[in-house]
């Protein structure tokens, strides 16, 4: 997949460099725009970028406690609004990524390492989920939107 993305950096590099700023700045925020798009369907079908499904959740015992019972949630349910969910592009780059508190859960998932669930509760460690990574339709997309933009 990195040589892919290296390939496609290389080609698009003399196409960008024929682009003044401001051109080039309208097509990072249309890609940036789209690339959001597809890491936030592909994190609602929970998939990783390759295709495989995320890590099951840790099974809890909904009924344990009296009261309202607990419905079952989708993972990474508001962690992939645009609220949290940001991109930023520029005549020199796209950066897309999760902003705050929320960057910390997703770096924990993204990466499968060790953190607490709650304050004092003992460390544990989550599986990996990969919620930003590049699937060959994203790379796809990418080369076609940028000849359709060079086309115009």
């Amino acid at each position: 997949m990195t040589n892919r993305l290296e390939a496609l950096e290389d080609w698009a590099a003399g196409l960008l460099a024929q682009l003044e700023p401001a051109s080039r700045k309208r097509l990072a925020r249309s890609l940036g725009q789209t690339l959001r798009s597809s890491q936030q369907k592909r994190i609602i079908a929970q998939r990783n970028p390759d295709g495989s499904k995320y890590a099951p959740r840790k099974q809890r015992n909904l009924r344990g406690k009296s009261g309202r019972m607990k419905r079952k949630v989708q993972m990474f349910q508001k962690i992939r609004t645009v609220r949290f969910f940001k991109f930023q592009g520029d005549e020199n780059g796209i950066s897309i990524g999760f902003t705050g508190r929320i960057a910390r859960i997703a770096r924990v998932h993204q990466y499968g390492t060790k953190d607490r669930a709650e304050h004092r509760a003992p460390q544990v460690r989550y599986e990996t989920r990969e919620m930003l990574g590049f699937t060959n339709s994203d790379l796809d997309q990418i080369r076609d939107d940028l000849l359709l933009y060079v086309a115009q």
